[in-house]
């Protein structure tokens, strides 16, 4: 390897809502995320809705809840 090109490597802490969740190996010294595999639905087997950004809103405001009306198949 070449010396002074590679990033600093670091044992990352991944946090969710305030908690440590795993540990990881990044170029980040920690991370913050909103969704990980112990909270999304396809791997607890519960049916919750996450939408933490508001994207659902954001589509209908964008759209008016018209969107599908002028489609024809």
């Amino acid at each position: 390897m070449k010396n002074k090109i590679h990033p600093a490597y670091y044992n990352t802490k991944v946090y969710h809502n305030g908690e440590v969740v795993m540990e990881v190996g990044s170029t980040v010294p920690e991370m913050h995320v909103e969704v990980w595999s112990g909270s999304h639905p396809f791997f607890t087997g519960k049916r919750t809705f996450v939408d933490a950004a508001g994207r659902v809103e954001k589509f209908q405001r964008k759209f008016g809840g018209d969107y599908f009306k002028g489609k024809k198949k």
